[in-house]
């Protein structure tokens, strides 16, 4: 028979007591370990090799329970149970035991917490250089955004631009070559790379030998295209490094617009110069055949019984006739003369003109008149339109000694600002314009340049005065048109004839034609003339036709009894 513990402890209550509370208390203790092991496991998911904690669980479980045993056998003997539960024990903490071993190099892995604040200090430190790569890289990349970008507007304004850029490097080698430069050079951009830059203007200044070409002073050069023809350019060339090497960039301006317009203006100019030169002369030469005229024709009067000395004034007058003819070109020339615009239809007096020249030139000369659509006004002095036209056909018929084709066209033309451009003196705007265009010899460009200078000509001394297409210039330009004249060797001439349109109802009244016949009378009239020699002969004149004169040098009236001027201070007032 089993005896329970109590009786080896001589049921000394004392001992009893020890036992039972001392095996409560490590009970008590084993019980509540797996407790708090199981919240620990279940709580914290990121925990390693979690089953050894179980595992320790079951075992300090057991533990408890050999010393619940331990309590309960002090008064029932249930041995049997206690060592199945020992064994149990046993078998738990063996297990345990041979799993832990082996795991015992991992778990010393684990880093300790000491270990974790060292290595969550390196990963601050870490992510702090990781958060000045980021932004040192954000940085990097936005200055590489911002160099696409310039680079890229850069790229747009040399690409875009009008004026020529190009870079070479100090051994004149091209680098660059934008489309601007390919339009002025005739060149592509892959035919003039790595090649040298003489190539463009041979003539402009280099550096010295031993150095690359630079142009350093710049300014106005010869460009050379690849069709081997030149034009006037304008250089500025400018110097910088990159990559530690010297590098140029070269600017090019086509001159050949504004040099063109330079000539045109200074044409202009010198023909408006020598206009106010020929209406001086004309003016003064008026006053000339006034008097030669007048006193030819005074002559011619008194020399009715004398025919034989009247003859002489007959051909005083004729020629003094032909010296006005010369100076009214003059005046029409530098516009002077005095015009009677009107509205004129350019179609109906082509049609006229047509009628004229088909009596007027060599019937070798086939002549087509051919008109726009529309109505086509100008406004115009119509018998100096007529005159112009009739010049023209003149010399487009000497211009063809062996005949040819004379076309006379009308229509209605626009000056835009392009054209502008190249005749500065030209106001923009709509026109009538008449052309006339002949397929004789033609003229060179030095000849067509001066073709309206006065007393210019190519004919044969005799056969023309200079003065026809000069009339034609300085009627256009007073009529607020523009003459233009195209003409090449072999191929013929065209002259274009701009004349403002006509406005709706735009005219001016005709003047009345002058009498047949001076009238005669025995009123008083005022004759004031600076020019002694005129003032004289329109005096007699004047008095011949039976008129009392009054003559004056400057404007204010004179004292009809002693020529004081004015009449208030003379001795007498006059009737």
């Amino acid at each position: 028979m089993l005896s329970p513990h109590g009786i080896c402890l001589l049921w000394e209550p004392e001992l009893i007591g020890l036992h039972v509370v001392s095996d409560a208390c490590i009970a008590a203790a084993y019980f509540s370990i797996p407790f708090a092991l199981a919240i620990l496991v279940t709580k914290r998911r990121d925990l390693k090799f979690g089953w050894v904690y179980w595992a320790f669980a079951i075992f300090i479980m057991a533990c408890g329970l050999t010393h619940v045993l331990s309590i309960y056998t002090l008064w029932v003997p249930v041995y049997g149970i206690e060592g199945l539960v020992k064994a149990a024990t046993a078998v738990a903490s063996v297990l345990t035991a041979a799993a832990l071993w082996p795991l015992l190099p991992k778990i010393l892995t684990i880093p300790s917490p000491f270990e974790l604040r060292q290595v969550q200090a390196a990963l601050e430190e870490e992510e702090i250089k990781s958060r000045d790569a980021t932004l040192l890289l954000q940085q990097v990349r936005d200055a590489q955004r911002a160099m696409r970008e310039s680079v890229a507007r850069l790229t747009a304004i040399v690409e875009t631009a009008v004026d020529g850029v190009f870079l070479f490097d100090a051994q004149d080698r091209i680098l660059l070559f934008n489309p601007a430069c390919e339009r002025m050079f005739g060149y592509r951009a892959d035919e003039v790379m790595n090649r040298n830059v003489g190539m463009l203007m041979p003539d402009a200044d280099a550096a010295p030998a031993g150095q690359a070409r630079h142009f350093a002073t710049g300014g106005e050069a010869i460009g050379l295209r690849k069709d081997g023809s030149t034009f006037p350019v304008d250089l500025s060339v400018g110097q910088a490094r990159q990559d530690g090497e010297l590098i140029f960039v070269g600017i090019v301006h086509d001159l050949t617009a504004r040099k063109l317009t330079e000539q045109q203006l200074q044409q202009a100019q010198k023909m408006e110069t020598v206009g106010q030169l020929s209406g001086g002369i004309a003016h003064d030469f008026n006053n000339l055949l006034t008097v030669i005229i007048g006193n030819a024709e005074h002559l011619s009067e008194q020399l009715k019984e004398r025919p034989d000395l009247r003859r002489f004034a007959d051909d005083i007058c004729q020629s003094g006739e032909r010296g006005a003819e010369l100076t009214q070109r003059l005046l029409a020339f530098s516009r002077r003369q005095l015009l009677q615009p009107q509205t004129i239809d350019c179609r109906s007096l082509l049609d006229s003109m047509f009628k004229l020249l088909k009596r007027t030139l060599r019937e070798d000369i086939e002549i087509r008149t051919t008109s726009g659509p529309g109505t086509i006004l100008a406004f115009a002095d119509r018998a100096q339109l007529e005159s112009a036209v009739l010049n023209l056909a003149l010399n487009a018929q000497d211009a063809m000694p062996s005949g040819g084709h004379l076309t006379l066209s009308t229509e209605l033309a626009a000056i835009d600002d392009d054209y502008r451009a190249l005749h500065p003196e030209v106001a923009p705007g709509a026109y009538a314009l008449i052309s006339v265009t002949d397929d004789g010899e033609g003229m060179t460009a030095d000849v067509t340049a001066r073709v309206f200078e006065p007393f210019f000509t190519t004919k044969e001394v005799g056969k023309g005065s200079g003065l026809g297409l000069s009339m034609v210039y300085g009627f256009a330009k007073q009529s607020g048109g523009h003459v233009a004249i195209y003409s090449e060797a072999g191929l013929g001439t065209t002259v274009r004839i701009y004349l403002p349109r006509a406005n709706a109802g735009q005219s001016q009244p005709d003047l009345p034609d002058s009498e047949a016949a001076a009238p005669r009378g025995y009123e008083t009239i005022l004759i004031v003339e600076d020019d002694p020699f005129v003032r004289s002969s329109v005096i007699r004149r004047v008095e011949a036709l039976g008129y009392r004169v009054i003559a004056a040098v400057k404007g204010r009236m004179p004292c009809s009894s002693c020529g004081a001027i004015p009449a208030s201070t003379c001795c007498s007032p006059m009737s």
